[in-house]
């Protein structure tokens, strides 16, 4: 997908009190970023924002971080924040390879929106629920490991299955047709544009503890 270049982007997120600059100095203490001890939920490829921004509007005694690596996607999101901040939403602007030198046992749930399949086997490792990412999310999660995903490719679904089971993860729910389950959902941008298209959305909640 071709992203369009928004101009002037690096520089209102350099701005931006809505986005962690410098995430690394805050590992161990973003509690206090927050100013509050509450449960820090995170997303990775947050997009434009709209799933991370409703989920902070419903949940307010929850803090809500969402990362993105790609400014001119991320500047949607700031915008909404502008529109009406909340106080539980942040955004951190990298790549989740770095998520190990930000987080520190912080992280209560870690969503996985629609995330790049990497549908060739030897791009399986790039994948974001690869053995390589789930040993990074072992040292980002506080206690239990909880991730929730929702993608419309079912080889990165079916990739997730395989590896979360064999690393010890336990499904507490699983759909195929997400749309048609009874399973609470915030929708994302992309994720109304392919379900208007006939696509249908998978949907996996895994825990290990």
């Amino acid at each position: 997908m071709r992203l369009r270049n928004v101009k002037n982007a690096h520089e209102k997120i350099l701005k931006s009190s809505y986005v962690i600059h410098e995430p690394e100095k805050y590992q161990n203490n973003f509690a206090q970023l927050f100013a509050n001890k509450n449960a820090i939920h995170l997303e990775i490829g947050t997009g434009k924002g709209q799933f991370i921004y409703e989920m902070a509007k419903i949940h307010p005694d929850i803090n809500f971080i969402g990362l993105e690596k790609y400014e001119s996607v991320i500047i949607r999101a700031l915008e909404k924040m502008e529109k009406e901040p909340l106080p539980n939403l942040k955004f951190i602007v990298t790549d989740a390879k770095n998520l190990e030198n930000i987080f520190s046992r912080e992280i209560s749930c870690l969503y996985l929106n629609f995330s790049d399949p990497w549908p060739k086997n030897r791009h399986a490792n790039r994948r974001l629920t690869s053995d390589a990412f789930l040993k990074i999310y072992d040292g980002i999660f506080k206690d239990e490991k909880l991730i929730i995903q929702k993608t419309d490719n079912l080889i990165l679904f079916a990739s997730s299955l395989k590896s979360l089971n064999n690393y010890g993860y336990t499904f507490l729910d699983i759909s195929l047709d997400l749309a048609n389950s009874d399973i609470e959902n915030i929708e994302t941008e992309y994720e109304q544009k392919f379900k208007n298209l006939g696509y249908k959305i998978n949907y996996l909640k895994a825990i290990k503890k």
